[in-house]
């Protein structure tokens, strides 16, 4: 499969039950900070103790230039977020008591919280390199089989225990790819997608993205049928649409000509509208109780369950 960038999609637009949306959102001018801290449990308490934000933010910006460090090369990186080094500098920035406020206030509180925060970096690259390391190792071990033709694109999903999840479902399906896009979708070897996926993870060939529209594109110039899971005015019910085209080729190669990609979005806005249009198909699971979606990580395996269904089917069809 070609290198890709994407993004991510989910079911509805309902709030996810799993994780209450980042509390970041509620704190006023702050909320355009990318580093606002997610851990915040009472917005409106703690925003008395921002005052004086901006500078904060410079002086431990310049410890960091002084020891050799960009702050940029942690603050804007996906791979960063929810990262031990990143709490650190959010809770520099944004101090959640008047305890924490005293002591970033000190004057040489910001060159400790810089050689904390490189520690933390180099030890989330050594993490992340061992992971790695693995990762590969465990896909060498297994990839003696065929997968399944089916490639899973998650559009910023926020909850890291949706994503292990996700994987998990992957793993037993054998799923061709997972595709974590966005700037919020979390990626092994976080800590809580690890746990959550109970092992599994490693045995799933992933890749993390920035645009999901990007990838969208991408997959679809290498043949992929993309098709948005998203409760929308458009959408048919997902047993009503063919995932895998018929095509008149019954050979192996013809077999293997065909990969479906569905997109699940963010718990609470769901799939981007963007990238809704550039799909190929539009797909939603109906509901018929009070509420109108399903946790988007149970929506992913009714859907994989469903493809995987009507892919046996096709196959046993152009066999015979």
């Amino acid at each position: 499969m070609p290198p890709l960038c994407c993004s991510t999609t989910t079911t509805s637009s309902n709030a996810n039950e799993d994780e209450s949306s980042s509390p970041s959102s509620k704190v006023g001018k702050l909320s355009s900070l990318k580093y606002t801290s997610k851990s915040t449990a009472s917005p409106s308490i703690s925003c008395e103790f921002h005052a004086g934000s901006e500078e904060r933010k410079e002086r431990l910006d310049e410890a960091l230039i002084e020891i050799g460090l960009q702050p940029d090369d942690f603050l804007e990186l996906p791979e960063y977020q929810g990262s031990a080094a990143l709490r650190t500098y959010s809770s520099f920035v944004l101090p959640k008591s008047k305890g924490a406020l005293a002591m970033v206030n000190q004057p040489r509180r910001a060159a400790v919280a810089a050689n904390n925060i490189a520690f933390l970096l180099k030890e989330h690259r050594s993490h992340q390199e061992e992971w790695l390391r693995n990762h590969d190792r465990a896909l060498e071990e297994i990839n003696q089989t065929q997968r399944n033709p089916i490639t899973l694109i998650l559009d910023n999903v926020r909850s890291a225990h949706n994503v292990g999840n996700i994987l998990r479902a992957a793993e037993a399906s054998k799923c061709e790819s997972v595709l974590l896009c966005g700037s919020m979708t979390p990626a092994p070897p976080h800590p809580k997608v690890l746990k959550t996926a109970l092992g599994s993870a490693e045995y799933v060939p992933y890749e993390k993205h920035g645009s999901t529209l990007q990838v969208i594109k991408d997959l679809k110039e290498n043949n992929y049928k993309v098709i948005g899971v998203e409760t929308t005015s458009r959408s048919i019910p997902l047993w009503k649409c063919s995932f895998f085209d018929r095509n008149t080729d019954s050979d192996e190669k013809g077999m293997q000509s065909r990969h479906v990609a569905f997109v699940f979005g963010n718990e609470m806005i769901g799939v981007d509208t963007e990238c809704l249009k550039e799909c190929d198909a539009l797909i939603a699971l109906p509901t018929h109780g009070v509420k109108n979606s399903l946790n988007v990580a149970t929506c992913v395996s009714v859907v994989i369950w469903e493809a995987l269904r009507q892919w046996d089917a096709l196959q046993d069809e152009t066999m015979n």
